[in-house]
Formats: structure tokens, C-alpha cells, sequence
């Protein structure tokens, strides 16, 4: 046997046993008289001990050593001398009688330990090392955990998991798909799903009432930290439900997730926020709650006192930053810089002071009283102290830069607290938006989402006034979740489909088999999907979700460890009918 305990477990309790370990070497300190290795494995670490009358061949073993070494060692578990409070292990350590060298190692390129000295670049290429780090250890078992308390949850509730395929055909809505070539049917391809949406609506029509699946999801889009190529869903549907039933049983599943996993209980309901709210009071649908600096709509107040950005403007609004009245003239600067960034977009910057003396001073004195610039703070909620930022332009755009600015604030101050959570849900989201350069409307979450029924009306006169029956989950300034009613009525799925410029003709081409499949008898149904690797970073403190993914991809999508894509051989592409053309310049 090569081991009969983990480099994790030994205590005070285990002293005098003889056991076997192993594992990697993490470290060795040879003091002379005495060798000390460090010997770890993914349960922890504990200090093996070569001492002056160990055996020669022990001695000889541990004086060639190097880090990251495979070893096997048994020894007798003695009490340390010189404990270590900072280690589960350091009451103990186990005194060597053999080691046997399994595995010689080249030297890492990087230090495998708590803290890192390689970048990014060269992590990712010695992935398999990176992962050898407790750091990265730690959230491969929160995601485990994560993942069994899923299934066991909705294990309870009913669901059954049912796998759906990987080799589907391409869609027209969304990101766009990665394709498929097939040899055995030339010049067609397969698609990967960017969600298995539409064969869980299947599964809704041939029964299965509650199906849920962690699946694998792929999108060909431009990545960031919050976004891979290739993700992991939560991938959820009932039948014979409405919001409130879905909202309902998810919300008892957050609950239990932070309960189990963190030991953080939340007793009150989740806060419920429609769409319309939340972009006007924090400029952004998935709005981070954890603090305040709501917006407040200064249009009324701002216009009409012959300061031109405002007067010309559709929307103005700003927020109180608490306590950062004693900002500096280049902290202010700053901010205007990062408001101006091509990311923000924005052309400048106003600010209002309430200073500790009771003076109100601004960057707009020029052409408003002190008692108009004192009421425009006040709208904004403003005490003594506190600082207002204000934007103005075209009312989302304003709101979207105003958020940037809200967000870059909070962290500058500290107030973005990853151990905090702010769970809501965002609902009455608008049914379509609007694209002004193809002129046409496409669906804001996807053509089988159903409209409010009080809005059917406004399909055919007003559809930017219809609100859709969907919901996202969200969390700290993150959408960890999102879904909708489906539709489930032909009839108004065709009304849909013509309001995003789909002809009948065209919309049985994409979707003919769905359309076909809701004849047989459709039951009402709705359902969402979690992303799996945005909760476990939620979870574990992080803001990228490349930490939570064994093998991520990089910004530009690739895998920098398997020099993935790569180019195909010619026999191969033979076999698949295709020909490769440069791209352009």
C-alpha cells in the first residue's frame, strides 16, 4: 500500500502509530544533524523528520531530494518539540525508517505554494501545477461541495437530472455558435449549445415536469473574467408553474446553498426589484446592494438655469458619496478620467462638496445660487460631508456610466465586501430592445420568453412598452442566474416571433421542431439557469471565474497548456470537405 494515512490527517492522537505517507515534497531544510521535509498532498501538509541515527540509506534518500519529488515514507508519529499552531498537523510530525523515491521531478517553474511567484501566463501554461496550489485546491473542493448540495437539493425537491446533447443545430438569437463540421453528412454542421434551452422545453412537453442539469454551455464571444468560451450552467425547468412557484422554490435553494456551504442564514425574503428600478436607481440590472449611493433623477431641478450640458441634456442624475467631501482636487480629476475612459464613455464630470463648516461649493457655482446647488444634493440624499457626482446625456447611457463611477467609488472605499452578500431578484424585465443600426427588435432574453399577459395587447401597437415574464438572480453587483415563463401558446409564439422580423416561413426552419412538438399538447412551464462557475466565485471571494475552472482559457480563448485550437491536418480536412482561406487583413 503506498499510503495508509494523508499528509492531512495526523493529530496528537496518532502518536507512536507507524505510517505510511505520500506524497510531494513541498520543502526540505537540511540543518546538518537533522533533515526536515515538508510532504504534501491535497489534504495538507506534515513535517517528515531524518535525524542523525536515522538509517544510512534514509539519510542518503532525503540528502538528494528536491521540490515537488513524488515520495513514499513511513516512519513513526512522534510529538513535535517545537509546535506549529498554524498547521492542522503541527502538534506532530513522523520520524523517517524509509523513503522511497517514487517519482524524481524537474525543477517548477513557479513556487507551488499559498502565494505564487508566476504571473498568469505561466500558470495557466503549467495548469497542472497551479493546481497542485492549496489556493486552487480549495476551490476545486467548493466547487464539489457546491455541486453535491445542488443535486441533493433538487434531489428532494423532485427534479430529475436528464443530459441533453452536446451536437445540436445552430440558432440564430444570441452569441454566436461554435460549429461542428460532420463528415458523415457533408458541408452540414453541428453546433454546440450555448444552453440547452429549447430541448428542455421538450422535456417539459414529454413530462418530466421538474429536470435540471449541470451541463456544459459554449459561447463563441469576446471573454473577460466573468466569461469562458466554455461555462457550466444550473440548468433548471418545471412545469405547470408560475414566477412565483419558480421564485420560490430558487429562493429556498439560495437560501439552503448559503447556509450549507458558507453558514450565512437569511431569514427575510429576497428583495424583488423591477427592471425599470433598478437601472434608474443604480444604473444597471444586476445592482449591487451591499451599499447605498442610490441615483436620484436631478433632470427638473438641473435644467433651466442657463448651463448648457444640462439644459441640452435628456436625463441628469448623480449619487452622495458618503463622507468624500475631503476628496482632494486630484482624486476628483482622477474620477473624471475614469468617467471619460472608452469603457465609461462619459465627457466629464460634475460634483457638488458638502463641507463639514456647512458650505456647499461645486463645479457649477458659475450658474446656480448656493441654494439650488444645496437642493440638488439633497435630492441626491446628501449629508454634511459627502460628495455628489452628476451626470447628464441620454438617459440609460447616463446611468450605465453613472454606475462605472458608483462602483469604481465603493471600491476606492473599501464598501465592495466579498464575505458581505446581497441577494435580490430583478424582475419585469422589458421584452425587447431595440437596435437602431439593423432597425429591428430582438428578444431581451429569447424568442420563447413570455410576455405579462396584461402587455399581450402591446405586441402589435407598443412593443417596447411590453414587459417580460422573466427574472434574474443576483448577488453582489453579479447575475448569477436568469429565466422566464415560456411561451407555450402557438398562436402567441407567432405574434412573437413576427414582432423580432422572423417570417412564418423562416421561424419553422429554426425553431420548426419545437412549434411541432408544442402541438402535442404543451403544458405551461418556465424554468432559469444558474452559472455554476459565477457562483462558485461568488462563493469563494473571487471576481474571476478562471479560479473556480480546472482548465480555463485564456482572453483570447485559448488553452495555453495544450496550444489549443490548433490547426488540422490536410487528410482531415479532406475528410470533411473543407478548404481554409487566409483571413484578411
Amino acid at each position: 500500500m503506498y499510503r495508509t494515512h494523508t499528509c492531512g490527517c495526523l493529530r496528537a492522537e496518532h502518536v507512536h502509530q507507524q505510517v505510511t505517507l505520500a506524497g510531494w515534497v513541498q520543502k526540505v531544510r537540511n540543518l546538518g544533524a537533522m533533515t526536515f521535509i515538508d510532504l504534501r498532498d491535497r489534504y495538507g501538509i506534515t513535517q517528515i523528520v531524518v535525524e542523525e541515527h536515522s538509517p544510512a540509506e534514509v539519510r542518503e534518500t532525503a540528502a538528494r531530494l528536491g521540490r515537488e519529488w513524488v515520495i513514499r515514507v513511513t516512519g513513526t508519529v512522534i510529538e513535535r518539540e517545537s509546535k506549529n499552531a498554524k498547521m492542522p498537523t503541527g502538534d506532530i510530525e513522523v520520524t523517517a525508517s524509509a523513503i522511497t523515491v517514487l517519482n524524481e521531478a524537474q525543477t517548477p517553474p513557479f513556487t507551488i505554494e499559498e502565494n505564487s511567484d508566476g504571473g498568469d501566463d505561466l500558470r495557466m501554461k503549467y495548469r497542472y501545477l497551479d493546481l497542485r496550489r492549496p489556493p486552487l485546491q480549495r476551490n476545486m473542493m467548493l466547487r464539489h461541495k457546491m455541486a453535491q448540495e445542488i443535486r441533493r437539493f433538487l434531489s428532494d425537491e423532485g427534479f430529475l437530472e436528464i443530459e441533453t446533447p452536446y451536437l445540436v443545430g445552430s440558432t440564430p438569437e444570441g452569441a454566436r455558435d461554435f460549429v461542428v463540421p460532420s463528415r458523415m453528412n457533408p458541408n452540414q454542421f453541428y453546433a454546440l449549445p450555448q444552453s440547452p434551452q429549447t430541448l428542455k422545453q421538450l422535456l417539459m412537453v414529454a413530462g418530466y415536469d421538474r429536470y435540471f442539469q449541470i451541463v456544459r454551455c459554449f459561447r463563441d464571444e469576446d471573454l473577460r473574467a466573468d466569461r469562458q468560451p466554455e461555462f457550466t450552467q444550473i440548468d433548471c425547468e418545471m412545469s405547470f408553474v408560475e414566477q412565483e412557484d419558480i421564485i420560490g422554490v430558487f429562493e429556498r435553494w439560495a437560501k439552503h446553498m448559503f447556509r450549507t456551504v458558507l453558514g450565512i442564514e437569511f431569514g427575510e425574503p429576497f428583495r424583488r426589484m423591477p427592471w425599470i428600478e433598478a437601472m434608474e436607481k443604480y444604473g444597471s440590472d444586476k445592482p449591487d446592494l451591499r451599499f447605498g449611493m442610490e441615483f436620484a433623477d436631478l433632470t427638473d431641478l438641473a435644467k433651466g438655469h442657463g448651463f448648457s450640458i444640462f439644459d441640452d441634456a435628456e436625463y441628469i442624475t448623480g449619487f452622495a458619496a458618503t463622507g468624500c467631501a475631503t476628496y482632494t482636487r486630484k482624486q476628483i480629476d482622477a474620477l473624471t478620467e475614469y468617467v471619460k475612459r472608452p469603457q465609461v464613455g462619459a465627457k466629464g464630470l460634475i460634483w457638488i462638496r458638502l463641507d463639514a463648516d456647512g458650505t456647499v461649493k461645486s463645479s457649477v457655482d458659475k450658474f446656480f445660487a448656493p441654494a439650488e446647488v444645496r437642493a440638488l444634493a439633497e435630492r441626491c440624499g446628501a449629508q454634511t460631508g459627502d460628495m455628489v457626482f452628476v451626470l447628464c446625456g441620454p438617459k440609460f447611457k447616463t446611468l450605465t456610466q453613472l454606475c462605472a463611477l458608483r462602483l469604481e467609488v465603493a471600491q476606492q472605499l473599501g464598501l465592495r465586501d466579498p464575505q458581505k452578500f446581497a441577494p435580490l431578484w430583478v424582475v419585469d424585465f422589458p421584452m425587447f430592445e431595440w437596435d437602431d443600426e439593423t432597425q429591428r427588435w430582438y428578444a431581451m432574453h429569447h424568442p420563447f420568453t413570455s410576455p405579462k399577459p396584461e402587455d399581450v395587447p402591446y405586441l402589435t401597437s407598443d412593443p417596447g412598452r411590453v414587459r417580460a415574464n422573466a427574472y434574474d438572480f443576483v448577488c453582489n453587483g453579479t447575475e448569477i442566474g436568469g429565466g422566464s415563463i415560456r411561451i407555450h401558446d402557438a398562436k402567441l409564439q407567432a405574434q412573437i416571433f413576427d414582432c423580432l422580423g422572423f417570417t412564418p416561413e423562416r421561424a419553422q426552419e429554426q425553431f420548426g421542431f419545437l412549434m411541432n412538438a408544442f402541438k402535442f399538447g404543451a403544458p405551461p412551464h418556465g424554468g432559469l439557469a444558474f452559472g455554476f462557475d459565477r457562483l462558485c466565485s461568488l462563493f469563494g471571494g473571487s471576481e474571476s471565474i478562471r479560479d473556480y475552472i480546472a482548465f480555463p482559457k485564456n482572453n483570447a480563448g485559448r488553452d495555453v497548456m495544450l496550444d489549443a485550437p490548433s490547426c488540422i491536418d490536410r487528410a482531415q480536412l479532406d475528410e470533411l470537405y473543407l478548404e481554409l482561406r487566409k483571413p484578411e487583413a
